[in-house]
């Protein structure tokens, strides 16, 4: 993979409120960002189709609302906090369609996970995979963020909206349960 220079995210913001440079500034953002957004979304839903509909819902989202940026958290943090709304909705949505009653019951997303024609894990990588959904999907995004993409409980909580406390108990509370899930 290229090397690709830090983004100097207030120039990038800047950039992407004047109407003259919006457009090459928001190429910029997607580059810089798409793929860590695709994967922090498709870590929860498990399907690339749908990872790839909910990461296109989450820049048009976020191009149609730069001009209401109040630059009060960064850039990336307000693309992930955009990407985790969408995929909670998502995922709302499904549960509906599927009939599913209980809350947090993502079973459904089970099936996705060996039907997807992109996955290429084996069967240990399969029966994580299979594990991590089984969880509530609270304790799933921040085992997510906090095991794959080694995010900081600080930056976490500033996406999710959660004391650093009640992470580091669903991070604890998720790494029994797939303990628990993986050793039985």
């Amino acid at each position: 993979m290229a090397y690709t220079p830090p983004i100097d995210e207030k120039q990038l913001v800047e950039d992407l409120q004047n109407p003259k440079t919006a457009c090459t500034a928001f190429d910029t953002m997607m580059r810089a960002y798409g793929e860590p957004v695709y994967w922090q979304i498709r870590k929860m839903v498990a399907s690339h189709e749908d990872a790839n509909d909910l990461l296109q819902n989450c820049f048009m989202k976020a191009w149609s609302n730069l001009q209401n940026f109040r630059g009060d958290a960064k850039l990336s943090t307000w693309l992930y906090k955009i990407a985790v709304n969408e995929t909670l909705n998502f995922l709302n949505k499904e549960r509906q369609r599927n009939g599913v009653k209980e809350e947090g019951d993502d079973s459904f997303l089970l099936a996705n996970i060996e039907s997807d024609e992109y996955f290429d894990g084996d069967r240990l990588q399969a029966d994580f995979q299979k594990a991590i959904a089984t969880l509530p999907e609270k304790q799933r995004l921040v085992f997510n963020m906090r095991y794959y993409d080694d995010m900081k409980y600080e930056r976490i909580s500033e996406i999710l909206g959660t004391s650093v406390g009640a992470l580091k108990a669903s991070y604890h509370h998720a790494v029994k349960k797939l303990t628990a899930l993986l050793e039985s």
